[in-house]
């Protein structure tokens, strides 16, 4: 344990009651719990993981050249709309000899954390509109069916989602989907497509896009719960489910032919749940502990703040609070739909709405505060890494043992085009991606490539997705 880390523990375990021996081998034979608070005037703090709270069993298998068990691998993926200023975003150099650009300057402290890929493209998005088909294709890398509403379709699978099912059965959410715009309804009668499309990256099947939560003190439930079950509580969810099931098999018979195969699709997935819920209940859970203990005083306020920057500050705090604790491994954030009009003037500098900046036709004053949008969106992505990095876990940081994705369908908002898209991964996920780097690959390199090296990254034992041509070089350790 290096001293730095020693230090850190120190101050903290002064807080407590009950001391703790740092690099002693009297701790060794009686490891912390998971679940250890530091107590202090009232307040409860959680420990994350700590190698005292690993096994005696651990610490053998280790002195005689075994690896102890890996800590998990994280994988989250943050959209963007509107693309982004080119000019400004592509570092300088390639390989580990790169300069970051004005864009990605907030990065700066993290970049040996940081792949930057250019020239990745999405094939399956270079099709009909300027967004709707670029926002729900991002994470599946296929192309949507031409919609006003009625036969909702993006013909795969998003790459989280197969994640999802790689990891889903060691945590108690399978995955989280987060978001701060509702759900977008009603046809863009410039382009024909319902405006649905832009509000959802994470498909769990063809015509199943999965709900995001917008509440941060909601999300902050979830996570609660799923570290505090009880039967009474699995009970009544049950019984809530079962009355959700009874309404919406009655609605199912008022249906036309395709809205009753989705209908049988969502039931599917209730049932799911509800499954999962009786596990809880009977017993039959598969053991987990959280690796953090949560404590209720770390809910949000129960109202969504007003300010779009503090929504966005707690939601990316849900992520990391959701993989510190390994409530889920899984994640997806939108910043905002696609089209999205929020007005950025909270912005020193910047007089108007996103979706207009970006269709700067070449103004000088357009792109100048477009470039201001751009590095708001990536301090914030630079916040969540940083915040990330400062948990100690293992050998390393919840940071190393995640893949954090960033980036927007499109390249440049005026264009809408999918050709070198703006990529970012921080992470490396356990030491499984080769960062600190910037590489570039010839034009139109498929970007389910990188989803391809990221899911077997994540253990999947896949090497395709979507239209994928293999796994992309130079990524993987």
């Amino acid at each position: 344990m290096s001293n730095s880390v020693n230090k850190q523990l120190a101050s903290r375990h002064a807080l407590s009651r009950q001391p703790v021996y740092l690099d002693d081998q009297r701790n060794r034979g009686f490891p912390l719990s998971r679940r250890t608070l530091l107590r202090g005037a009232g307040a409860a703090l959680a420990l994350p993981w700590l190698e005292a709270m690993m096994p005696a069993a651990a610490d053998a298998a280790q002195a005689e050249g075994q690896r102890p068990e890996d800590a998990p691998v994280r994988m989250a993926a943050l959209f963007v709309p509107n693309g982004v200023r080119e000019d400004m975003w592509t570092p300088e150099g390639e390989g580990h000899q790169f300069e970051l650009s004005p864009t990605l300057q907030p990065l700066a402290e993290l970049k040996d954390q940081l792949l930057v890929l250019s020239n990745l493209w999405n094939q399956a998005s270079n099709v009909g509109d300027g967004h709707y088909v670029k926002t729900s294709g991002f994470l599946t890398c296929t192309t949507i069916n031409k919609s006003l509403g009625i036969d909702l379709n993006c013909n795969g699978r998003s790459m989280d989602q197969v994640a999802a099912d790689h990891s889903g059965a060691s945590t108690p959410l399978r995955s989280l989907e987060l978001g701060i715009d509702p759900v977008t309804t009603g046809v863009d009668t410039n382009v024909g497509y319902t405006r649905v499309y832009g509000s959802h990256i994470a498909w769990n099947g063809p015509t199943s896009p999965l709900a995001r939560e917008l509440n941060p003190s909601l999300v902050f439930d979830r996570l609660f719960r799923a570290a505090h079950p009880t039967a009474a509580g699995a009970q009544r969810d049950v019984l809530l489910l079962d009355r959700v099931l009874a309404d919406a098999k009655q609605l199912k018979q008022r249906l036309g032919a395709s809205d009753r195969q989705r209908m049988d699709e969502y039931l599917q997935s209730v049932r799911t749940i509800e499954s999962r819920l009786q596990q809880h209940q009977d017993g039959d859970r598969q053991s987990w502990e959280p690796l953090v203990a949560l404590d209720s005083k770390q809910r949000p306020p129960e109202e969504r703040p007003d300010s779009y920057q503090d929504q966005v500050r707690l939601m990316l705090d849900m992520i990391a609070l959701a993989f510190q604790t390994d409530t889920t491994r899984v994640c997806t954030f939108m910043f905002g739909n696609a089209v999205s009009g929020r007005n950025f003037s909270f912005l020193e500098g910047v007089s108007g709405g996103h979706h207009d900046t970006s269709h700067h036709q070449n103004d000088q004053e357009k792109l100048r505060q477009y470039q201001l949008i751009n590095r708001w969106h990536v301090e914030q992505y630079a916040y969540l890494l940083g915040k990330l990095d400062s948990m100690q876990e293992r050998d390393g940081t919840v940071l190393d043992h995640s893949m954090i994705l960033y980036g927007s369908g499109l390249r440049d908002g005026n264009s809408h085009s999918p050709h070198n898209l703006p990529i970012l991964v921080g992470g490396s996920g356990g030491g499984r991606l080769a960062t600190g780097q910037h590489l570039s690959f010839g034009r139109d390199t498929p970007l389910a490539n990188l989803y391809a090296a990221m899911l077997q990254a994540f253990g999947t034992g896949t090497d395709r997705f979507a239209d994928s041509t293999g796994v992309l070089p130079g990524v993987l350790a």
